[in-house]
């Protein structure tokens, strides 16, 4: 099954036409892209003079073209400090991403081209890690110390003029309108859920002013570093998708690395191992980590307003409400609720 298949006909038709209309920008030595997922963007698999490279067809309205070429600079930093992470590609005409008009299906959008990042997905969410512990180990750690040098590369950074990415911060966590969405004012929970789920937005708002007032590390993150987006070649690891890349706190970063591992029977391993390779390359104080379970569940409300604006996901309302019971669960096992 590909990933078209687990969308409406209209709209895996109407993707496949638009990227069409966008590979004509670049020199395609195969004209069948594949699509690889549908999430924040349709990213497609294409070939470019005999190389296999990864085409992003951007979400309407997600990022502006300043907000992309931001992206884009960091990546160009992240590469030359030594990072293994996908690169731009340019058009015939030079150019790093191509707009494309509104059409009777999609909105106005951007569409770039990233060189292809060898290796294959940690794993995929939902699904148990198929690695033993000790790869695992492995593994993690090594996720741990390649976040820590994301952190510290940009932290040593000048940032261009005009740079601007998302923030995630007090107000694109738990303000009137986050990133991902109001997710206490979803249409689809029961009225139970959003109560308990305002409430427990209420309650962390101050926990996290504070943490903000102290200092807590903030700076630069991937912001999405899932399984899927963490390939794996040898013993060397590789980030992807820096779609949702912004300003947030570290121990955003390290939360979501570990948000979707909380039921693996390897997961004290995991999070040891993480941290470890973490504090093998960057500071991360015990004071600092005792935050986690707090992040833990910040990042799971996040994923009930992402859904919930995704109405064409299967499943996308039964997901939602999973999360949302997901989160309620994580908060009180915290006492954060």
């Amino acid at each position: 099954m590909s990933a078209a298949d687990d969308l409406p006909a209209g709209l895996a038709s109407a993707l496949d036409a638009r990227v069409r209309d966008a590979l004509i920008h670049w020199t395609a030595s195969d004209p069948r892209p594949r699509l690889l997922k549908y999430r924040e963007n349709a990213v497609f698999r294409v070939e470019l003079d005999g190389k296999p490279a990864a085409l992003r067809l951007h979400r309407p309205g997600y990022h502006d073209e300043t907000a992309l070429r931001s992206e884009l600079a960091w990546l160009a930093e992240l590469r030359a400090g030594g990072m293994n992470v996908p690169s731009p590609l340019a058009t015939a005409d030079g150019n790093l991403h191509v707009e494309l008009p509104a059409c009777a299906e999609l909105g106005r959008q951007h569409a770039d081209v990233m060189s292809w990042v060898d290796g294959e997905p940690l794993g995929e969410t939902g699904l148990p890690l198929a690695h033993p512990p000790e790869r695992l180990a492995a593994i993690f750690a090594a996720v741990g110390a390649g976040m820590a040098d994301l952190h510290s590369l940009s932290d040593r950074w000048t940032l261009p003029a005009g740079f601007r990415r998302h923030a995630w911060n007090l107000d694109g966590l738990l303000g009137d309108a986050p990133l991902w969405g109001r997710f206490w004012d979803c249409e689809g929970l029961s009225t139970a859920q959003s109560q308990a789920l305002s409430a427990l937005r209420h309650t962390l708002r101050p926990h996290l002013r504070r943490l903000a007032e102290n200092g807590l590390d903030y700076g630069l993150i991937h912001a999405d570093l899932v399984r899927e987006n963490i390939f794996v070649r040898g013993d060397e690891v590789a980030f992807i998708d820096f779609d949702d890349a912004g300003f947030g706190w570290r121990m955003f970063d390290i939360a979501t690395a570990l948000s979707k591992n909380l039921n693996e029977p390897a997961w004290d391993v995991i999070r040891a191992s993480l941290v470890a390779g973490y504090r093998s390359r960057r500071a991360l104080s015990d004071d600092d980590l005792a935050t986690l379970p707090l992040f833990l569940v910040l990042r799971s409300l996040t994923y009930i307003g992402w859904i919930a604006q995704r109405p064409e996901v299967p499943h996308a309302e039964r997901r939602m409400r999973r999360f949302a019971e997901e989160a309620l669960d994580l908060a009180a096992v915290h006492a954060l609720a």
